[in-house]
């Protein structure tokens, strides 16, 4: 097999900032494995970085098999490589899940026996900042059904009231764990003032006692991120969270997030699929499996100014797929 690797700096369109941080650039690694693309977009969080990618790419090398079709071995034979490394792990899945589609040629949907919904809309993302600038970020980007607000810092219930003032679309928000349980109880009391869908990770991932207060003194459904990278790590939240959020790069790759979909409905849990910031590849990727979901958060490549490829599509605030064979990626000219 032909791997070769391309570095990417992709360029935020407003400076992204959550609870772990502000970044204006995001460095990424597109994975070719013959005429097979995939996507690694690694974050410190999680432990990784450009150079943890590429090193697990260099030591997975000699497992990837010539038959594309042999994915589940691939899975196995990539833990057997190192542990964590998900991001990697998705890049090379990607990959060879948009081979095996192109051999087929058919979209990567199909492979999966998927119909594609039209009605599917993607959130999209309002980070933190002061409440003036977070109401004109709204303002600016008109047209979303859904918008997902950044909170999990001080003065946060007034920056959602701006976004909310903005706009009459759903509202999600996301504290990224920035929020002990005494804050947690306070600032969803008041948000829900504010007529919000649910929270995504407002406490610590491992504040498995702060979940249990959390569910017993507020109402908001509540959605658990950082705290799920695969579908061994769902059942900790079962009668703590009412659903996970999939990403591939933290996941391993489209694999296994079908497994933690699969894994989540036996819970009777819901299912967000979402990302970060990545080119089209990524969130192309993404978008395959989403019509299996119950929430989707796939706007990583509109919040960059200087994507490389084109894929997934957003017209009127629905996801558009596709339809070429595999991802259906191209690059952009």
């Amino acid at each position: 097999m032909k791997i070769k690797t391309e570095e990417y700096d992709i360029h935020l369109i407003t400076t992204f900032r959550t609870t772990h941080g502000a970044r204006d650039v995001m460095q990424v690694l597109i994975v070719n494995i013959d005429e097979g693309i995939g996507e690694a977009s690694p974050v410190h969080y999680y432990g990784e970085d450009l150079n943890t990618v590429k090193n697990f790419i260099g030591k997975a090398s000699d497992v990837i098999d010539a038959d594309p079709f042999r994915l589940e071995k691939l899975s196995i034979d990539l833990e057997r490589v190192g542990a964590f490394n998900y991001s990697a792990k998705a890049a090379i899945d990607m990959a060879m899940h948009d081979l095996a589609a192109k051999k087929l040629g058919i979209p990567l949907y199909k492979f999966f026996g998927i119909t594609p919904r039209s009605d599917l809309p993607t959130s999209f993302t309002i980070s933190i900042s002061d409440p003036e600038s977070m109401k004109k970020q709204t303002e600016k980007n008109k047209g979303y059904h859904i918008y997902k607000v950044k909170v999990g810092v001080p003065g946060d219930v007034e920056m959602v009231a701006a976004v909310r003032d903005a706009t009459k679309a759903r509202i999600r928000i996301d504290a990224n764990e920035g929020w002990n349980v005494k804050e947690a109880i306070s600032r969803i009391k008041e948000l829900e003032k504010l007529d919000i869908e649910f929270i995504e990770q407002p406490l610590h991932r491992d504040d498995f006692e702060g979940y249990k207060i959390l569910r017993s003194k507020t109402d908001l459904p509540i959605i658990i991120d950082e705290g799920i990278f695969r579908s061994c790590d769902i059942p900790k939240y079962v009668g703590l969270a009412d659903g996970i959020n999939i990403k591939l790069s933290k996941s391993g790759g489209l694999r296994e997030a079908m497994k933690m979909i699969s894994v989540a409905r036996a819970h009777k849990m819901k299912v967000m699929i979402g990302c970060m910031v990545e080119t089209s590849v990524g969130i192309t990727a993404a978008a395959q499996i989403a019509s299996l979901v119950d929430y989707t958060d796939l706007d990583g490549n509109i919040l960059i100014s200087d994507d490389p490829f084109t894929g997934m599509k957003i017209e009127d605030g629905y996801i558009k797929l596709p339809d070429g064979p595999g991802l259906g990626v191209s690059r952009r000219k």
